[in-house]
C-alpha cells in the first residue's frame, strides 16, 4: 500500500495536475469534427503525440489519463507512449470504466458499467505500464434528482472498482461527477454533490478501500449553466471547499477536480480561489481534459506545420493551471507570452 500512497501523492505534487486525455473514439470524433479534422487512428495518435511530446510541460503535467486505444499506440519515434510519458518524469493511466448506461426501473439516470473482467484488465493495463486508473459515475440535478437509488448503486460501483485498483497495484481515482447542466441553484449543486460524496466514502471504507492510496475527482460546485443567477468565482470557491470539508476524508492525499462544461479560464480561477484559501487536509489539483487541450485542438486543426503553435497553447494552459495550484493565478497572467 506504501506505493499507492507514494503514486499517489506524486500525481498530486507541488504545482502540478494530471490531464486527462482519456477522451472515447466518439468524444475525440466530437473533438475532431468541431476542428474539420477526421478522426482516424493516425489522427487520433498524432494529436495525443503532439500532446505527450510538449517541451517542459511536465513542470506542471504529473500524469496522464490514457484510453485503451492511446496506451496501446507509440511516438513517431516509435516509443510507447506509457514509456515515453515515464521518461518524462510523467505517470501513464488509464480509464477503464465502460460508460455510463441507463439505470434500470429508474427516470433518466445512469449507472457506470465496466466491472466485469475489470481484474484481467487492470492486470494487463499495468503490464502496459498503467499505475494509476479512472472510473467516473454521473449524476443529474433537478426536483427529483440524484434518487438515492442512483446515489448508492453508483457508489457501490466505484468502490468495487476501487478495491480491485489497489489489489492490482494500481491507485484508483474515483470520479462521482454531478453534471452542472441546468438552471440549479448553488445550494441545489451542493446538496446533490454532498450526498454523492458521502454515499461514495461509505462504500469505499465498506469494501476495504485504503484512502491514503487513492484520489478524488470531483465537480465544482457550481450554480447550472443555464441559470440565470450564477455564483462568481468566491462563492463557487467557498460552496466546494465546504462540502470537502463535511465529506472527504483528510487521509485522501488529493482532489483533482475535472473541468466539466466551464471555460477554460473559469475552471483555472475557481481552483486558485480555493488553493488561496488554504492549506487544506489534501492537495487541491486538477484533472483537466477539454479545459486543457481546447487551445491546442484549435491551433492545431489537424496541421504538422500547426504543431509547435498548438504546443505552445498546451504549455500555457497547464502552466496556469500550475499556477493555480499554489492560488497565485491572475487573469492578466493569459496575457504573458508563451515560450516557443
Amino acid at each position: 500500500m506504501a506505493d499507492l500512497e507514494s503514486t499517489a501523492r506524486a500525481l498530486v505534487a507541488e504545482g502540478k495536475g494530471i490531464l486527462a486525455a482519456d477522451e472515447s473514439t466518439g468524444t475525440i470524433k466530437k473533438r475532431f469534427d468541431s476542428i474539420g479534422v477526421e478522426s482516424t487512428e493516425e489522427n487520433r495518435r498524432a494529436y495525443r503525440d503532439l500532446l505527450f511530446t510538449t517541451e517542459g510541460v511536465e513542470e506542471y503535467i504529473s500524469g496522464v489519463i490514457l484510453f485503451d486505444e492511446t496506451i496501446r499506440q507509440s511516438g513517431h519515434d516509435g516509443t510507447p507512449f506509457p514509456k515515453l510519458l515515464e521518461s518524462k518524469g510523467v505517470i501513464a493511466g488509464i480509464k477503464v470504466d465502460e460508460g455510463a448506461q441507463p439505470l434500470a426501473l429508474s427516470r433518466g439516470e445512469t449507472v457506470t458499467e465496466g466491472l466485469d473482467g475489470l481484474r484481467a484488465r487492470l492486470e494487463e493495463y499495468r503490464g502496459l505500464g498503467a499505475r494509476f486508473a479512472k472510473w467516473r459515475a454521473t449524476y443529474s440535478i433537478d426536483a427529483d434528482r440524484p434518487s438515492e437509488y442512483c446515489v448508492w448503486a453508483n457508489a457501490h460501483a466505484l468502490a468495487r472498482y476501487a478495491a480491485l485498483c489497489q489489489e492490482a497495484g494500481i491507485v484508483p481515482i474515483v470520479e462521482p461527477e454531478v453534471l452542472q447542466d441546468g438552471t440549479h441553484s448553488l445550494e441545489q449543486s451542493a446538496r446533490a454533490t454532498g450526498r454523492a460524496l458521502q454515499a461514495v466514502y461509505t462504500e469505499l471504507h465498506d469494501q476495504r478501500v485504503d484512502y491514503r492510496g487513492t484520489l478524488l475527482k470531483p465537480n465544482m460546485v457550481l450554480s447550472g449553466y443555464s441559470a440565470s443567477d450564477r455564483a462568481d468565482v468566491e462563492a463557487v470557491a467557498e460552496a466546494t471547499l465546504e462540502i470537502l470539508y463535511k465529506h472527504v476524508p483528510a487521509a485522501v492525499p488529493g482532489i483533482v477536480f475535472l473541468s466539466g462544461g466551464q471555460t477554460d479560464e473559469d475552471a483555472t480561477a475557481h481552483l486558485s480561489a480555493m488553493n488561496k484559501r488554504g492549506p487544506h487536509p489534501w492537495q487541491l489539483s486538477f484533472s483537466y481534459g477539454r479545459a486543457l487541450q481546447a487551445p491546442a485542438l484549435k491551433a492545431w486543426v489537424g496541421k504538422p506545420d500547426n504543431v509547435e503553435a498548438a504546443q505552445r497553447a498546451y504549455y500555457h494552459r497547464a502552466k496556469m493551471n500550475g499556477a493555480a495550484r499554489t492560488g497565485m493565478y491572475a487573469p492578466e497572467m493569459e496575457r504573458e507570452a508563451v515560450p516557443a
